[in-house]
């Protein structure tokens, strides 16, 4: 372990075994969120006590290099000391309300300032909450039932989006026939329809045989739950043409991208534009919260304005607001954090690349890294994944772990890189993942 203090003593997971003891006892599966579970990659939970920058500790002591970052959200690595001071500012003045305060306008405001055609935000508790009111607030507004999304697609655990899903589902779930969990009506199901990514002409046939009764498109602009399955600008266009004919919404999923690149959204960068916007993890600094933005002729549909309802006790919660201005007004006022944390990612890429192995490789887009363990082209659809990729990377997972880096525990998750991290930080996970593979 490189990046530790020498210590003679092995490592263990006593502490961490006692607590998943406990756990299932408690909780169902033992997990809270079934990807934690780590089946996938033949493991058991580690339970952490704490994190800075770009590190946790676990509850034996050991330290690790943390590649996933909460899933995203902490773009400035654990417990920034302007997000940890700007929380315990809010703290002491309540934890929530359940009523309006000036922060959760200053938020509404920043967030909107940086996603072109957007006027207004509305804020909530979670990413999945926030896709669920963009995707009522697209049938409220256009008066038709059906939604597209893209086979792997990941955009939280609502019943209509559980339908050829990604993230945890890849790996966790008990599909039934059409939906990707049990629980889910198939009348509910059928008004999905889950498409290939990367093909514009199934969209296209789609449009033509159901155009009309097709609300919206959903899709993550750079697709993360299920392998970072980059699209070309030229389907993401062909979306919007095909939206702009037909009179449907076009929703932008960008909970993961959103914030992670520049100060904005992935969208932007390649010229898309989003009738709605779905933010959630950085928005938030890593407290719980989601937000939809987009123009008001859509927003004040939304109740009390409108008819769409929604709702929330804890939207707009003072301390997840608190946090998230903190960190967008850092990404706004430094731009350099993406610079920083970019080098790290790219940096790890090319230590892979000269390592010898010409199936130990990763792709990348700015600080968002898949380790893809195969060779040929990279995926850019769920079923164009290589089998070997997932074994490899399961196979060295728990070497990985030993020598102190925590990656994703799954193969299809994508990795992470701060602001925290350093380039020595990269350059030992190559050597660690090089040593596994061999």
């Amino acid at each position: 372990m490189s990046l530790r203090s020498p210590d003679p003593t092995p490592w263990t997971r006593a502490g961490s075994d006692a607590w998943v003891a406990r756990a299932t006892r408690a909780i169902p599966g033992g997990v809270h969120s079934p990807v934690r579970a780590c089946k996938s990659v033949g493991g058991q939970p580690l339970y952490f006590s704490h994190g800075a920058g770009a590190h946790l500790w676990d509850v034996d002591g050991q330290r690790y290099v943390d590649w996933c970052q909460s899933w995203g959200p902490l773009l400035l690595g654990h417990a920034h000391a302007d997000v940890v001071r700007a929380v315990c500012d809010a703290a002491p003045r309540g934890l929530s309300y359940g009523a309006c305060h000036p922060a959760e306008v200053e938020l509404a405001e920043l967030i909107a300032s940086a996603f072109p055609g957007a006027e207004m935000t509305r804020l909530m508790s979670s990413g999945t909450e926030a896709v669920m009111t963009a995707l009522r607030l697209a049938r409220g507004a256009t008066g038709r039932p059906l939604l597209v999304k893209f086979e792997g697609g990941y955009h939280g655990h609502s019943d209509g989006l559980l339908v050829k899903a990604g993230s945890g589902l890849v790996t966790g779930a008990q599909p039934g026939a059409d939906a990707s969990s049990a629980g889910i009506p198939a009348e509910i199901a059928a008004l999905t329809v889950s498409l290939p990514f990367a093909d514009l002409g199934a969209v296209d046939a789609l449009f033509a045989a159901h155009g009309e009764r097709i609300a919206a498109v959903i899709i993550e602009p750079l697709p993360a739950n299920n392998g970072l399955l980059v699209q070309t600008p030229a389907f993401l266009h062909g979306l919007r043409s095909v939206c702009d004919r037909f009179g449907t919404l076009l929703v932008l999923d960008e909970v993961i991208s959103g914030f992670r690149l520049h100060f904005g959204g992935y969208g932007a960068l390649h010229g898309v534009r989003a009738d709605l916007t779905t933010l959630g993890k950085i928005v938030g600094g890593g407290m719980p919260i989601g937000a939809l933005t987009g123009p008001a002729r859509l927003l004040e549909l939304l109740a009390p304005a409108g008819p769409v309802y929604q709702a929330g006790t804890l939207s707009g919660n003072p301390v997840s607001v608190a946090a998230g201005l903190a960190t967008l007004r850092i990404l706004r006022d430094q731009p350099d954090v993406y610079a920083r944390a970019t080098e790290v990612a790219a940096r790890l890429c090319d230590r892979l690349d000269a390592g010898g192995l010409p199936w130990l490789r990763a792709t990348r887009v700015g600080s968002i890294v898949w380790p893809y363990f195969a060779e040929g082209p990279l995926p850019d659809r769920a079923d164009t994944i290589a089998p070997p990729a997932v074994e490899r990377y399961n196979r060295m997972y728990a070497a990985v772990l030993r020598a102190g880096h925590y990656l994703p525990p799954s193969a299809y998750e994508v990795m992470f890189a701060s602001a925290a991290h350093e380039l020595a930080h990269a350059d030992d996970l190559a050597r660690t993942l090089l040593d596994a593979a061999s």
